[in-house]
């Protein structure tokens, strides 16, 4: 995914969120300045393989057999914790500093790489926290478009920007333990993000051709709100029908 193709659909983001495509670009800056380039190679071990998207639903301690059985694990945000407390180590972290950035930055030091994200809402974050990190194993992202060192490798949430960051460096079969749409624990907002995700979820699963469990349902009305936005583009991009 480049920014180019993936720019229509931040664009309908930001205008369903009412967010502030200034404040992204000043947090991808601030990130710009801290940030070191963190080549994508260092994923290459990832190309051709099963990668386990792990998202931090409650029922991620019921999908644990289907982490642990991946090639590469991903982890978004806590659930990088969950998966520890089980025994299983992650790969990479996908993280926009809200939750957790202690467990972030140790996993640094450590040589875990880390997708740290910056965004409008979290500038503060990205100052107190990227210099806490290990340059050689941060990875800074952006939803806005990639300025030095920041990449935008496509995704919106965490989660959805793990699978985007696996299938840019080549992974083979994607999965997702942990994950729920309809998590009744969440707020409005966090509910509208994951109608989101879901969406781009549904969007890359076209483009690769592969059919995500985690998505039976929901195909109609991600097409739907997908062709409103990008038109004849997700006609191109269909892979199953």
């Amino acid at each position: 995914m480049n920014f180019p193709t993936f720019e229509p659909t931040y664009e309908a983001i930001l205008a369903d969120f009412g967010f502030d495509r200034a404040a992204d670009e000043r947090a991808r800056d601030a990130a710009a300045g801290l940030a070191t380039p963190f080549p994508l190679d260092r994923l290459g071990d990832w190309g051709g393989e099963t990668v386990a998207v792990a998202g931090a639903a409650p029922r991620l301690t019921d999908d644990i057999g289907l982490a642990r059985d991946a090639d590469v694990v991903v982890a978004a945000s806590t659930a990088v914790d969950v998966l520890a407390d089980h025994g299983v180590a992650v790969d990479c972290m996908v993280t926009d500093l809200d939750k957790n950035p202690e467990t972030a930055a140790a996993l640094t030091r450590d040589g875990v790489p880390v997708a740290a994200h910056a965004h409008g809402d979290n500038l503060s974050a990205v100052r107190e926290w990227l210099p806490r990190f290990a340059d050689e194993w941060t990875l800074a992202t952006t939803q806005a478009a990639p300025v030095g060192p920041v990449r935008n490798v496509g995704g919106f949430t965490d989660g959805d920007r793990a699978a985007f960051l696996a299938d840019h460096v080549g992974a083979g079969a994607l999965t997702f333990p942990g994950w729920e749409f309809d998590d009744p624990g969440v707020d409005p907002m966090k509910a509208r993000k994951l109608d989101w995700a879901a969406r781009l979820l549904r969007w890359l699963e076209r483009r690769r051709d592969e059919r995500f469990a985690v998505l039976d349902g929901r195909r109609e009305a991600a097409d739907e709100t997908l062709k409103r936005i990008l038109g004849e583009a997700v006609e191109s991009d269909r892979g199953d029908d």
